[in-house]
């Protein structure tokens, strides 16, 4: 029996240093790649066609920033909460974690332009995370608690199913979704992955959930039933996310962050960003509605 199947070693399309880059998207306003880099606060919103990219720090650790639909800006998960970074200045409109030792993590839209993003303990402490979501146009919500640390998020192609990784409980989860209402059912263990930290996620259109591996220098394409069907090898050690593009272009983001000097020296493309072709395409990421 044939194993998984082993894809070509991504291109760099963005050579960089990211601490911990993260939360790739497309900007359909702009048709840049925006990513961040958590630990430098900053959003890149990057130009693959003419390699210009804007670099702004938003002024607090920013988990994600994800484009707004109607309106200029990005809705925003950052250390104390959830907001809109709009001409250069941040509006904290949910600052739901005061507490020095919690922030915001990855975040991402479903399909009605909800915004739901991951917290956790600054120590990783078990179950000091939680699932949030936000619409914009009243208060945030914890739909979820007791998690370690909330990562990837993404939604199949039918809109009836919610993925979801817990990077150090190993595991990558599964719950039904009702789109129309913004509620999700019980989590269950899709797959675990023994001492494997899964990061974040992108879903394909034929259920397939491709999840970045931090620190097993690989993205997996995992089936709906739980298997490894295929996988990206990768020239670093910490793939952190990624995300499909029109096109089925997989582009995959990156960190340094915790690599020594000889760590770093041997992988000179640590915290750059990525793309390898792919024979799928993605499930369309939507921006925040409010």
């Amino acid at each position: 029996m044939s194993g998984p199947e082993r894809l070509p070693l991504p291109d760099v399309v963005v050579r960089a240093r990211a601490q911990v880059g993260e939360g790739p998207v497309f900007d359909a306003r702009t048709g840049r790649l925006c990513w961040v880099d958590i630990n430098e606060r900053t959003l890149f919103e990057t130009d693959l066609s003419t390699g210009e990219q804007r670099e702004t720090d938003v002024g607090l650790l920013l988990g994600a920033a994800v484009p707004r639909e109607r309106e200029p800006g990005f809705a925003v998960a950052v250390a104390d909460g959830l907001g809109l970074w709009t001409d250069g200045a941040l509006d904290l409109r949910e600052p739901v974690l005061p507490e020095p030792h919690r922030r915001m993590n990855d975040a991402k839209c479903d399909s009605r332009g909800r915004l739901w993003a991951g917290s956790n303990h600054m120590e990783f402490a078990p179950g000091g995370g939680a699932l949030h979501r936000w619409d914009g146009r009243g208060p945030s919500a914890v739909v979820r608690d007791g998690f370690t640390l909330p990562n990837g998020i993404g939604w199949t192609v039918e809109d009836d199913t919610m993925y979801f990784a817990d990077t150090f409980a190993y595991t990558l989860y599964r719950a039904d979704f009702d789109a129309d209402e913004g509620e999700v059912g019980p989590f269950s263990v899709h797959c675990t992955f023994g001492e494997e930290w899964p990061d974040g996620l992108a879903v394909d259109v034929e259920g397939c959930v491709w999840v970045a591996f931090w620190g097993s220098s690989e993205v997996r394409r995992i089936d709906p039933r739980g298997e490894v069907v295929a996988v990206v090898p990768m020239p670093v050690t910490q793939p952190s996310s990624c995300a499909f593009g029109d096109d089925g272009t997989l582009y995959i983001t990156s960190a340094c962050a915790g690599l020594s000097e000889e760590e770093l020296a041997a992988q000179p493309l640590a915290g750059s960003v990525f793309a390898v072709a792919t024979a799928t395409s993605g499930v369309p990421v939507h921006p925040f509605a409010a």
